[in-house]
This record gives structure tokens, sequence and C-alpha cells, in this order.
């Protein structure tokens, strides 16, 4: 065999060689500066422990896309490429459902049904403005069940851009969270609190609706605690999670111990709780007035123990959500939007994974919050804007307040705090006093475990026309929606989380993207250059190639 015969069958078996390692040794390299095709451990964990094929429909389909939502598409399609890549029993399709006109109203009536709403964008192109309609949604079927996954991450007061950049930001959460809602079966238990006059079911039931599909939810009452502290309390630590939605009657030295204990033995809760007694709905009246007063809960010492304290005062802001009231008389009546420096708007100043890339929280009648210091570590999770005023009580609210200007120089109180995450080792609150009753085991110290305290009952509820609870964050009237939901399904997960899903929310990704004015005004300038500058340097080389030459057979 020559020797060159033998280079080829070399090259030849080194190519072999190397493809059929690369079948066993499978690796990817994410070479991007923010490392945005690099999958974090939980979701690789969800994908990989997927044991059937998981079949993706989305709809983010089209020809007449803006350029922001094609890199959502192509960000999109890149994903499931990687959870694709990791397990084949991801499978996947891109769908135009109203690509085909015989058949556009009818899918769109069809997925409009399941919830899955289109979308109007405005789409920039040679400086014209065009209209484009688009489904951000995906469908997964797993076995017999179908989820939806939203490919938007709405934020008020975002353009395209912005939308976009936090919709890629949100995608790896949306499909992990989707994927694990649907193959990962349910565990976790979550009580919901009664017997102090909460929230009634229909004004939570689109939050318990939500977290249903990751838990187990049951309702509680405390009332045995007097004949039966500690079957209660027994009971009571079957559930990972208790949630106190808008208590209104105080609570019993015997039902706080209770609750400590349950602290104490690791257990998680979610207070939502008013300091002030006061309802928009109790100004619909002849008056437009009532009176704010403080509510005693008999929970001030509860909290202070543990590190916050709720103070019985409003807050009151210039960045807030606007009142619907009805103005004129008779047929000549009108709903206008106005002020109401009541309903704060409140927002986080950190990266939490609870907060993290999150819609404006919409509060009514908010109330202040104090950290004090201990050895709890304590996250500010929602605060209002600066130009915040703090109001006592008791106090007249009227309506009249939509009349009046408002002097952004009484607004000096800064940020206020509004939401507290309380995480470690807390301490009974009966540690070195009397206990109310006797239990089995007494506790001085808890084993370490999680908090949340939000100073106002309102954050969780929905709306409630003719007897239908309505989507929790959605205001009829203005037809915005806010981040109520979304903060409360992340402060649930959060606290229950133990594979570490909620995570994945502080990834961040930086999208580039082109800017449309600058590309309609040089488009002209860029075309010439592109078309003459090829031709001048062709011209140029020719030039110098005949000046070689000519001096070369010249000398």
């Amino acid at each position: 065999m020559s020797k060159k015969a033998k280079h080829i069958v070399v090259l030849i078996i080194a190519i072999l060689a190397v493809n059929l390692f690369s079948k066993v040794v499978y690796k990817r390299f994410d070479l991007t500066e923010d490392k945005r095709f690099t999958l974090s451990e939980t979701a690789v964990d969800i994908v990989e422990n997927i044991d059937a094929p998981v079949i993706i429909d989305v709809f983010l389909q089209g020809e007449d896309f803006p350029s922001e939502f094609r890199r959502l598409q192509n960000e999109t399609k890149q994903l499931l490429e990687e959870f694709a890549a990791i397990n084949n029993n991801i499978i996947f399709n891109f769908i135009n459902p109203i690509e085909d006109e015989a058949s556009r109203e009818r899918n769109i009536q069809q997925l409009s049904a399941r919830g899955l709403m289109p979308m109007q964008l405005s789409v920039q192109e040679n400086g014209k403005s065009t209209q484009a309609i688009i489904f951000p949604w995906a469908l997964a079927s797993y076995n017999d069940e179908t989820i939806t996954i939203p490919l938007v991450k709405n934020k008020i007061g975002a353009d395209q851009q912005e939308l976009v950049t936090n919709s890629v930001q949100h995608l790896e959460y949306a499909f992990a969270d989707g994927l694990s809602k649907l193959t990962t079966p349910k565990h976790k238990k979550i009580a919901v609190l009664k017997g102090n006059n909460e929230l009634s079911d229909k004004y939570i039931a689109d939050f318990i609706k939500k977290i249903g599909e990751y838990y187990f939810i049951a309702p509680f009452t405390l009332d045995s605690v007097e004949t039966n502290a500690q079957k209660t309390l027994t009971k009571l630590e079957d559930f990972d999670l208790i949630i106190a939605a808008k208590p209104t009657e105080a609570f019993t030295e015997a039902e706080k111990y209770v609750l400590d204990q349950y602290t104490m033995n690791g257990g998680k809760s979610l207070w939502l709780v008013d300091a002030v007694a006061m309802e928009k709905d109790s100004l619909y009246n002849e008056t437009g007035k009532n009176f704010a007063i403080t509510r005693d809960l008999n929970l001030t010492d509860f909290f202070f123990k543990y590190g916050v304290r709720i103070n019985p005062v409003i807050t009151s802001t210039l960045y807030s959500t606007p009142i619907t009231l009805a103005i004129g008389e008779g047929s000549n009546a009108q709903f206008q939007h106005l002020q109401w420096p009541y309903s704060p708007l409140a927002a986080s100043n950190n990266n939490h994974a609870i907060t993290n890339n999150l819609n404006l929280v919409k509060f009514d009648f908010a109330n202040q919050i104090d950290t004090l210091k201990n050895n709890i570590k304590k996250t500010i999770l929602l605060e209002t804007a600066p130009l915040t005023k703090l109001e006592g009580t008791p106090r007249e609210i009227s309506l009249d307040l939509v009349t009046q200007p408002q002097d952004p120089a009484l607004f000096n109180k800064g940020n206020q705090t509004l939401a507290v995450l309380l995480e470690g080792t807390f301490t009974s609150v009966y540690s070195n006093r009397i206990k109310p009753l006797k239990l089995k085991t007494d506790k001085l110290k808890s084993a370490p475990t999680k908090m949340i305290v939000i100073a106002d009952g309102d954050i969780i509820k929905n709306d409630v026309v003719r007897n239908k609870p309505q989507e929790l964050g959605f205001d009829k009237w203005t037809g915005q929606s806010y981040g109520n939901k979304e903060f409360l399904l992340n402060a649930v997960n959060y606290l229950l989380d133990d594979n570490g899903l909620i995570n994945i929310r502080t990834k961040e990704i930086a999208v580039a993207f082109l800017n449309q004015e600058k590309i309609a005004s040089e488009k002209t300038t860029w075309q010439i250059v592109n078309i003459l500058l090829p031709l001048i340097l062709l011209a140029a080389f020719g030039v110098l190639f005949s000046y070689i030459r000519k001096k070369k057979y010249t000398a």
C-alpha cells in the first residue's frame, strides 16, 4: 500500500472514531457571555426524569412578527432544542394558528376559550407602523393531561423590547415550571386558616385554584384549640405551609401558642394581615365616607418576637392604581379613572427569586412594616414608591379626595415596606413567658424555617362579578393586570421549594436589539455602502494587480 493510501485510510479511521466517540460522549459547549444555553441543574433534573413523551405545541409562529418577537421565537426554539438534546421524550412543534384564512377565526375562538388570549403588536418597518396578532403561548401534553405555558412576561409600562427581554429571561422558568407541574406528582400540603373571619372562599378562589396545580389544599380551623390543643397542633403539623388570608377577628393566646409551636417545629407560613380596618367597598355609600380604625388581631407580640412590626397606619402614595367612579347623574354619568393614593403599586429593589422580573403588585389600604433587629434574616420583598406618606388612625377616608390636588411635598416618607421574608431559626413567642396551655413538648427554638408577612390582606383578594371569581390581579375597569397572583405564587413556591425551581427566576440574559429608528433613517446610506464598497475594493484590487503585473514584466 502506498504512503498516500495509508494516509487516506488513517484519516477515514480517525473520522469514524470521532463520530463514534461523539455518539457515546455527548457534550455541548456554551460560549455565550451570559450562559444563556446553560440550563440550571433543576431544569435538567426535571427534563431528565420525564419518562414518557411530552408534546409541546408552540404557537409563536408567523411571518409578520416584529424583529423583537422573532428573537423570542428563536430563543424559545433554542431552549426546547436544549431540552430535547437531554431527553428525546421532549417533542415540540411550532404552529401558526392564524396562517390559514379559512380556519383563522375558528382557531382564535378555540384558543381564547382555553385561556390562550391573542396579543396585538405594533410592527415598525421602514419607518411605518402596522399591526400584527400573535399567540405567545405553548401547550404541553403528557399522558392525558395538557397545560398552558405563557411565553410572554408582561410588565406595566414596558415597551416591546423590554417585554421580550423579560420574556426571554423567564423562558427557562416557564417551561421548567410547566413540565414540573405536568410530570411531578403533588406531595406537599397547604392549610388555609379559617375561624378568625378570614376572606371567604370566593374571594381567594383564583389563587387557591392556581396553587392547587402544585400542592394539596385544605381549610383548617383553630376552633378545637380550646378543647384539645395537642390534637390541633398534631393535625396542623401535617401541613407544610399555612396561609392566613386577611383574618379580621383577634387570635386567642391559645391559638397563638399553637401557631407558634407549629413554627418552632419547622412549619412555613404566609401571613396577609391588616392592622387597619378599612375597605374600599365601605366608601360606596350616600356620603362616600367611612372611618379607618385600628384592627387588633392580638398578633403584635407574635410578629414582634419574630422580628417585624405591622404599624396601624395607612400608606398613601402618588404612585398608585386609579379608582373608577361614576361621574355625573343619571344617563349622563360616565365612569372615570381617578387618582387614588390608597391603592399603592409596590415593587422590589432587589433581584430575589420571589420578585425578580415581577410586574407591579397592587395593594389596598396597605399598612407599613418595620423590621427589628434579631437573628432572623429579613428580605424586603415589596415596598412603595419614594413619594409616600403615612396616615395614622382613626382617620376619615372620603371619596372627595379624588377632587383634591395632591401636594408632592407632603409625600416625603420615602419607600415603605409592605412585604418581608423572614428566614432562620426563630425564637418562640412564649420563651420566658407563662404558657396559655400545656402541650406534650414546648420548643423554644425552631428548626430552620421561613415566613412571609404582608401588611395587606387584599393582595390575595380577587374580584367577584355575578358571583363568579375573577382573575387575581386583573382590574376589570382599566383592563390592567397586576403581579399579585405571580408574587403570591412565587412566595408559596419559595417557602415550599425543595428543588430550587424558583431560583431559575434570577437568571439574567442580555438580549441585544437593533435600533429600528436608526435602521429606517440610515437604510439608504448602508445600502449604498454595501453596494459600492465591494465594487470600489474590487476596482482597487484590479488596478493594484495590473500595476504590479505591469511593473514585474517591464522590469
